[in-house]
């Protein structure tokens, strides 16, 4: 008969390789634990931001930018005018017929001869105005020679 093979085992052995896969597991979990905690903390970080929420525009600051916007005019008239002002003229008159008549080329020769020193002539309402610009006034012998034929309105500095 043979023997039965007896295993001769440590009196501690066992006990001891269970608590270091214990022990091992604790370290695993204490692991992903704190790997949780610094996921979720830099979620909330990252959700949150760096700048202040406001919940109305009460709360907003006030707009302090130089740049608005101006209403686009209304008139082809007031389109006219804004663009003569625009080229920052000195001087800005608007003519027209006495009769209240469309300009004539007779009327635009005589507007550029008693008026040289304008630099910027433009048509407007159906060539009824005719708007000017210059950096320098009209002469006034040649003012009173326009007033006969035209209606004259100073724009200048309005």
């Amino acid at each position: 008969m043979r023997r039965p093979r007896t295993v001769l085992r440590w009196p501690n052995s066992g006990r001891e390789n269970e608590k270091k896969r214990r022990q091992s597991r604790q370290e695993q979990m204490k692991n992903s634990i704190i790997t949780i905690f610094v996921a979720m903390a830099l979620l909330v970080a990252i959700s949150s931001g760096c700048r202040r929420r406001t919940n109305s525009e009460e709360e907003a600051p006030p707009d302090t930018s130089t740049y608005h916007p101006e209403a686009t005019p209304a008139s082809q008239f007031e389109r006219d005018l804004k663009y003569i002002r625009d080229a920052h003229f000195a001087y800005v008159w608007v003519f027209s017929r006495k009769d209240g008549k469309e300009f004539t080329k007779e009327d635009s020769e005589a507007l550029r001869t008693n008026a040289p020193a304008v630099v910027d002539w433009v048509t407007t309402d159906s060539n009824r105005k005719v708007i000017g610009g210059s950096n320098f006034a009209i002469n006034p012998p040649q003012v009173a020679a326009l007033e006969k034929r035209f209606k004259i309105e100073d724009y200048s500095g309005k």
